[in-house]
Order: structure tokens, then sequence, then C-alpha cells
């Protein structure tokens, strides 16, 4: 499998890699893409209506479904989540993260019970427009006028100590690059900055191999969903796979008291990020750090 020449995490890349997101998989096995969306379709219909009553009945346990469902999912879809670092106890605590594929909601949301923050358009999808408010998504509308109501939106459940994420770059991308982040959506730091301290904990998620062979920059959109890209007919072919490896890296904890502005919080993020994927997709990594299979809300 070639690969192609190791580029800078936050150089500029203008053209796209060269598979074509809506090119077919050259490799990969259907009876194993037949397996694995049928099981995780009999997962999922098996799951939600309990995820449905928690809600009704025991709210307090909202995360424990979900919870366990993504590791069911990141296990019957073959990814392989290998975690450096570990990732904040403290509540509330917003994780700012990468984002390059649907991928990484099961992917994160197996380490840790959270909620993720998504556009409003998401909360429309078909199936995974209901997963999302299962549990308990922020959705935010992200044009610039509405900048006040998302930062309220997110305080909110922040201040009822909600563990969150959030995906400054607005958008997944080809998984070779880092985007510029939002620092709008970091507003909700200087909201809580006179109440309960906010813990923000920078996350990078890297997709490095498939059955232990790296994935260079031109294979990569096969994990990578973004532009373009059909969800069903993506999700076909990464079904198809065998073991994809992907590099979790929770960086230190900062606070905004940390840094004279937001601004410079949010540089801090995108440098700690971009920096975690860099050495993911290089290969520069120390060894895996233990995981608690338990966290405190």
């Amino acid at each position: 499998m070639p690969l192609a020449p190791p580029r800078g995490i936050s150089q500029e890349i203008t053209d796209d890699p060269p598979l074509s997101p809506a090119g077919v998989t050259p490799f990969g096995s259907s009876y194993l893409g037949f397996f694995r969306l049928a099981l995780y379709g009999l997962v999922t219909l098996a799951l939600t209506p309990v995820q449905i009553l928690v809600l009704l009945l025991a709210r307090r346990l909202w995360w424990a479904v979900p919870y366990a469902y993504h590791k069911l999912c990141c296990r019957i879809m073959g990814l392989n989540v290998r975690v450096v670092g570990k990732p904040a106890e403290a509540r509330p605590v917003l994780f700012v993260s990468n984002h390059v594929s649907y991928l990484d909601i099961p992917v994160l949301g197996s380490l840790v019970p959270v909620s993720f923050v998504a556009k409003t358009e998401v909360a429309q999808w078909p199936g995974y427009g209901l997963l999302a408010k299962l549990q308990r998504t922020v959705f935010v509308d992200r044009r610039r006028n509405t900048t006040r109501q998302q930062r309220d939106s997110i305080h909110a459940r922040l201040m009822a100590g909600d563990a969150l994420v959030l995906f400054p770059e607005g958008t997944s991308n080809d998984g070779n690059r880092i985007l510029p982040f939002r620092s709008a959506l970091l507003s909700v730091a200087e909201a809580t900055s006179g109440e309960r301290p906010l813990v923000i904990q920078p996350v990078s998620i890297a997709y490095t191999s498939v059955n232990g062979v790296a994935l260079g920059w031109g294979l990569r959109p096969l994990v990578a969903w973004y532009g373009g890209m059909e969800l069903s007919g993506h999700l076909w072919r990464f079904s198809r796979l065998g073991r994809i490896e992907v590099v979790v890296q929770f960086h230190e904890e900062a606070r905004l008291g940390d840094f004279p502005s937001r601004k410079e919080l949010t540089r801090h993020c995108h440098e700690a990020v971009a920096g975690g994927v860099d050495r993911a997709l290089g290969g520069r990594l120390a060894p895996n750090l233990a995981v608690p299979e338990k966290y405190q809300l």
C-alpha cells in the first residue's frame, strides 16, 4: 500500500487526497460489511427504547446506555482505540477536539460519558438525529449572529455539571490537517469565569492504520467523512475494512485564567490538538496510559 510523502499537520492543503470521496474501496470484504452493519442495526434497535425509558424514568443515569452503546459500536466496527493521557475528571469540563468523521462520536463516547455540541442540522438527520437527541446533544446554530445563544446553551449544560465535547473547527475534514478553531465557540469559558471553574481539555483524534498498515494521506478518506461524501456510501465502504487503529490523546487541562484572552486559549487548544495529531500520524507517541473504566459525573 503506497504512502504519500508526509505533510505538516498545520500546512494549508487545497487539494483533496487522491482517493475520490465517491470512489470504490479497492479492498475489503462485503461479507464483513453486511455482518457489521446488520449487527450495528440490531444493537441500535435494541438499545434505543432502553435509552428512551432511562430518560423518562431515571434521567440522572442518561449517560449509562450511550456509554455502553459506543463501546459496543467500536467493537462491532473494528475500531481499536488507543488512548494516550487521561480524561479530566473535574466537572464541568469541555473537551475541545478536532473532527475527522462521524466515527469520532463512538470513539470519544466509548471513553468518557459525554454529550456533544453539534450543528442544528444534525437534529434532522434520519436516524442519527434521534440518536443525538437521546444522548442529550446540544444543538447550536453556527451563524455568526447567534453566537450569544450558542454560548448560553452550552453554558447551561456545563453549569449543570455535564461533560461536553466541542468540535471548534465547525466541520469535519480529510484527517490530514487541522482547520482553524473558531474562538467564538469558546466564549462559554468567559461566561463561566465567575462561577464553577470550567476545565477545558484539548483532545486529538487520529486514524492511523488499517490491519496494521499505516493509513497514508491518500487512503485516510476511507475513515474521514467530509465535503460532499454521502453518509450511507461512506459507512458501507468503511464497514468492509478490517481493524482500524485510532489514537486519542488527552492533553493537559487548561482554564481561561491561565491565558490573557479567549483567543490565546483557542490558539493553545489548536496547537495542542494539531501537535497530537501530527505525532500520532507520524508514529511518535509515548506508550499507552491506562484509562479508568468508570468516571464520576
